[in-house]
């Protein structure tokens, strides 16, 4: 709006019923020479601010109008600030719950990790053992044979580590079908 579109040197429209300005009429001419310019240089702006408003407005509208169509304007263009910046603050408020979701979800993925190399290790461990295992501490010390100290006593394992004993016995063994007529319930 810095009046580029005014019309100050002089030349008149030919379809306007204005008057031509006068060019005797300079900026230290009398009073009503200069509330003239001022008037004219008004309307200009008027004119400017409907074509802003409403770019097919004919330029013959009032200034009433013209001030009446910019409060709305206003009007509308605050409301759409003010759901601009409520929208906003919603979503960078998402955005810090994301974040400490996200460092949550990064803390248990880490915690997670760690236990699955602890198993990992586990696994392996048990994977090396030699064939004999440490004595089960589930026997109390008060049951242990006499001169013997519980715990840390090694003990043969019974079967070949890894590998189910029962493969090698005879299938009529393993066939449980007819337990409940050769070995009837105790009652």
């Amino acid at each position: 709006m810095d009046g580029s579109l005014g019309d100050s040197d002089g030349i008149k429209d030919p379809g306007s019923k204005k008057r031509g300005r006068s060019d005797s009429c300079a900026p230290s001419s009398s009073k009503a020479c200069r509330e003239k310019l001022r008037r004219d240089k008004l309307n200009d702006k008027f004119v400017e601010l409907g074509s802003f408003l409403e770019p097919g407005r004919s330029p013959k509208t009032d200034k009433a109008a013209i001030l009446i169509d910019a409060a709305r304007m206003v009007t509308q263009l605050r409301g759409e600030a003010e759901k601009l910046k409520n929208s906003n603050s919603n979503l960078q408020e998402k955005i810090k719950e994301l974040k400490v979701e996200k460092n949550e979800l990064r803390d248990e993925k880490q915690r997670l990790k760690a236990e699955k190399e602890k198993l990992e290790q586990l696994m392996k461990s048990m994977n090396a053992q030699p064939s004999f295992l440490t004595h089960p501490p589930a026997i109390p010390a008060a049951f242990a044979p006499q001169g013997q100290v519980p715990g840390n006593k090694l003990m043969p394992f019974m079967s070949y580590p890894g590998v189910a004993m029962w493969q090698f016995m005879p299938p009529a063994s393993v066939d449980t079908s007819q337990d409940h007529v050769l070995r009837p319930p105790v009652a």
